[in-house]
């Protein structure tokens, strides 16, 4: 069963030009979206699939400032004031919380790392927690276990995944911007070097701007045009249980985390756990990623053909008056690895004792796409008029209200919401060796 997804109806009729296209229906395409709608800028966002289909409704829902590396800090923390203001000003709710992340742990030196973090955090204006051995065990007394130390970041929270993009491009029409669903965009067309045009499958849509915010599929995109964008994707595999254990809000240790979902009932995760399925673009970036592969080595493992199959990875040239990958495969919605499901709730039953009797509701699979060094690529190619915001690294959704509107303030020529230098695509072009983002 794929991940929960709140289902919306939009427009099926493709505009005949814009001022900026934004093509991806993710939590990113749909924050850029909404805030250069909210800026008065005639915008369309268009989807292959249906909105937030992909990663964005298949991640665990964390928005969090606690560990995240230094270039990361600044637009975790504006995305959380942006996360605040979302329900009020589109009249929906997203499920966006402040509910506090817990952490847990036995290792004195997991804990150690937490406390440096905290030092460095404390300097930055964030608020964390360190809890003694009293404390951690108190807050996570639903395991039954003492633990040695934890830490607890009460600013952080939780937006529901199955809702969150669809709530939010709904807010992109109630500004009077487009939105268009099951809606392929095949290419660019090009003026003097510059972006002219998005080719879709139904039509031409005439613009100066155009944001690539297409999650997994966007190097394989921008390579049509000759870019070169290194970008890799692993397959992470997680499940539901149904309503009915009491436990944290959002809980991590190192064996298993866990979400309260918007129906009440439980995400369960390991964390940093992924297959490696290879691909065509696998392979041409592999030394790129050689840095992030041996940082996470403990945590990934081989995987198989689906990547492959699924196309979103591909080196192929395509002609924008056929069908393309993307029409081919609307969603992306891989297998997921029996094996890691079967980890993931057996170490979930054994840690906390009430899930032993909730069933599972649902498992599901989805690839994460990353970059060398796991921090995101914004900001403008080669190209006068693309944008790009992708590799996002499993972090997209909790930064993505902040990350779509640094790509407003990019596009429109305001003073940017933080400083976009550690985000610029042009970073990637040299080694990543000693850069890799802590995950």
């Amino acid at each position: 069963m794929p991940a929960p997804l709140m289902q919306i109806e939009t427009d099926a009729v493709v505009p005949a030009q814009a001022d900026v296209v934004v093509i991806g229906g993710g939590i990113v395409g749909t924050c850029a979206a909404y805030y250069l709608a909210k800026r008065g800028v005639s915008v369309v966002l268009l989807e292959k699939g249906r909105i937030g289909a992909e990663q964005s409704s298949r991640n665990w829902g964390w928005c969090r400032q606690q560990n995240r590396d230094a270039r990361e800090l600044p637009i975790s923390t504006r995305s959380l004031d942006l996360w605040d203001d979302l329900s009020a000003e589109i009249g929906m709710d997203p499920g966006f919380r402040r509910c506090g992340l817990l952490y847990l742990s036995n290792d004195e030196a997991e804990i150690a790392g937490w406390a440096r973090w905290r030092d460095f955090a404390r300097g930055e204006g964030v608020v964390t927690h360190m809890l003694s051995a009293t404390e951690a065990s108190e807050r996570g007394h639903a395991s039954g276990r003492k633990w040695a130390g934890g830490v607890f970041s009460p600013t952080d929270g939780t937006a529901d995944p199955s809702r969150a993009a669809p709530v939010i491009a709904l807010g992109v029409e109630k500004l009077g911007g487009r939105v268009v669903q099951n809606c392929a965009a095949r290419g660019l067309e090009l003026e003097a070097g510059a972006v002219s045009g998005v080719v879709t499958e139904r039509g031409v849509i005439r613009t100066r701007t155009v944001v690539m915010a297409g999650g997994a599929w966007a190097s394989s995109f921008v390579r049509q045009m000759g870019l070169r964008f290194p970008q890799a994707s692993v397959r992470s595999s997680i499940l539901s249980v149904a309503p009915g254990a009491e436990l944290p809000d959002a809980v991590h240790t190192k064996y298993i985390s866990i979400t309260r979902r918007g129906d009440g009932g439980h995400t369960l995760a390991v964390s940093g756990a992924a297959r490696v399925d290879v691909t065509p673009q696998q392979v041409r970036f592999w030394g790129k990623f050689l840095p992030m592969f041996f940082k996470r080595r403990k945590s990934l493992a081989p995987g198989g053909v689906q990547g492959w199959q699924s196309g979103h990875e591909t080196l192929s040239r395509w002609a924008l008056d056929r069908e393309t990958p993307m029409e081919r495969m609307r969603i992306l919605d891989p297998r997921p690895d029996r094996s890691q499901i079967d980890l993931t709730l057996g170490r979930a039953r054994e840690i906390f004792p009430a899930l032993r009797d909730t069933p599972v509701a649902a498992s599901w699979a989805g690839y994460i796409d990353s970059t060398p060094d796991g921090v995101p690529a914004i900001g403008e190619t080669r190209i006068p008029g693309l944008v790009l915001a992708a590799g996002f690294s499993g972090h997209g959704f909790g930064i993505g209200p902040g990350a779509g509107h640094l790509i407003a303030d990019l596009v429109t020529g305001t003073d940017p919401i933080v400083d976009p230098k550690p985000y610029h695509p042009a970073r990637l072009d040299e080694s990543v060796w000693g850069k890799v983002a802590d995950f």
